[in-house]
């Protein structure tokens, strides 16, 4: 449990995190293995979930469901 408490997780712009925050995308970004599904930027996604590891939050798109992010592409709405 006292990993969790030491996790930051930060987007683009060194914003911190936190579960249940809702981000915008700064990229246009193909989603692999939904069949040529593009997220274009400026989307907006509700609701993250952190995940263990800094760099990847977990999330759920209009078009995707259970989608990992990398956090270099997001920054917080």
């Amino acid at each position: 449990m006292a990993d969790e408490d030491e996790l930051v997780v930060k987007d683009s712009n060194g914003t911190q995190l936190h579960d249940g925050d809702s981000v915008t995308l700064i990229k246009d970004l193909k989603v692999k293995g939904s069949g040529g599904v593009t997220l274009k930027r400026g989307t907006l996604i509700k609701n993250i979930r952190l995940t263990y590891d800094e760099d990847e939050i977990e999330c759920n798109a209009d078009k995707v469901k259970g989608l990992v992010l990398r956090t270099e592409f997001v920054k917080k709405a």
